[in-house]
């Protein structure tokens, strides 16, 4: 396992301002910065990445904890934490093994909603 450097131990995420305790986690791949999805976490699955450097998240949906990459292998290693400016959402820099989205996709962006082209003010 990697040498973990905790940059800041004063920075408290604020799980309290949302009424679900829940903070949006934006994920983008360390090579290349590419966006690769958007997931939430609680206080548990916060420490759970902390602790094991791998994303554990908490799912809306099935209500329990989710450590990507158990069922499918597609693991995502942490590689960096950061904070926004309110301490309630996460952007966290990852190694991702294998495609990020359960569709197969590398991306969970990829359904083109706008485009604009040209050069017009």
């Amino acid at each position: 396992m990697n040498k973990r450097i905790l940059k800041d131990e004063t920075v408290k995420i604020d799980f309290a301002k949302s009424p679900d305790g829940l903070v949006p986690v934006i994920v983008t791949d360390v090579a290349d910065g590419q966006v690769l999805m958007l997931a939430y976490m609680n206080e548990a699955s916060y420490q759970l990445t902390l602790e094991t450097q791998e994303t554990w998240y908490w799912s809306r949906s099935r209500q329990e904890l989710w450590h990507k990459g158990e069922t499918s292998g597609h693991y995502q290693h942490v590689k960096k934490i950061t904070a926004d400016c309110d301490l309630d959402t996460l952007l966290i820099a990852v190694e991702q093994i294998g495609p990020a989205c359960h569709t197969g996709a590398r991306s969970c962006f990829f359904n083109d909603v706008l485009e604009v082209e040209g050069d017009e003010a």
